[in-house]
């Protein structure tokens, strides 16, 4: 049964600095929405809020699996990676000095996974026949692309309903931000994902999204109801196209 994220109103922030103001978006079952928006505009805030990591201020996150409703906010964020959510952050965030094989078991964390270790470990490999041949490789050896692609796998790990994906082309070549674009949109496909994408790479990202959002200091400025609607606002063509 597909899956589905929504956020009202959300207000959230540092201590007195206030990040995110009355925010909202919602992503439909099976959806790959794109959250774009340059550096320090709130995008990673939104997400910290979504996994619990930050309480909001004000607003309601509310997520539909498997038929039942549950508001996130007040939750841990053990909680929230159980009932089948799961971030790829920014910057990967691995553990260098683990070996490849077990930066992905410990991705195997909510309680349902446990039981599926084998079976999506073995499909992790598969997905990426790379990590395979690294596995007993410290991760923090392997190359940019390839810890993407572990971050990425880890995530799946935990058999995540709705999957949250920040910056992934931070710090890769043009090269390969184009490859792991379209292997998070095979992983989607593949996995029958609900994903929110926080991304600054408006042209890779429109690629894959079925619709999207602009974010602008903290609100969103714009709601595009397709990749052809991004395309066309006069605010993406100004802050990303250059046109």
């Amino acid at each position: 049964m597909a899956s589905s994220l929504t956020l009202t109103g959300i207000d959230a922030g540092y201590g007195s600095v206030r990040v995110l103001e009355d925010v909202s978006l919602s992503v439909a079952p099976g959806e790959t929405v794109v959250l774009l928006g340059t550096n320090g505009n709130g995008k990673s805030t939104l997400m910290k809020c979504v996994m619990g990591m930050l309480p909001p201020a004000a607003g309601n996150i509310v997520a539909d699996i498997d038929g039942r409703s549950y508001e996130l906010i007040g939750r841990a964020t053990e909680e929230i990676v159980d009932l089948g959510i799961s971030l790829v952050p920014e910057g990967r965030r691995l553990f260098p000095k683990l070996t490849v094989e077990e930066n992905l078991l410990l991705g195997a964390f909510r309680s349902s996974a446990r039981a599926q270790i084998a079976r999506n470990l073995a499909m992790s490999y598969e997905t990426f026949p790379v990590l395979r041949e690294r596995r007993r490789q410290l991760s923090g050896s392997l190359s940019g692309g390839e810890q993407q692609m572990l971050a990425l796998a880890r995530a799946l790990m935990s058999a995540p309903k709705i999957l949250l994906i920040d910056e992934p082309s931070v710090g890769l070549a043009p090269v390969l931000v184009k490859r792991t674009i379209e292997k998070i949109k095979e992983l989607k496909d593949l996995y029958q994902l609900t994903v929110l994408m926080a991304e600054q790479n408006f042209n890779q990202a429109v690629r894959i999204a079925d619709r999207g959002y602009v974010i602008v200091h903290g609100k969103i400025a714009f709601e595009g109801g397709s990749a052809e609607e991004l395309n066309n606002n006069e605010l993406v063509r100004k802050f990303y196209l250059g046109l």
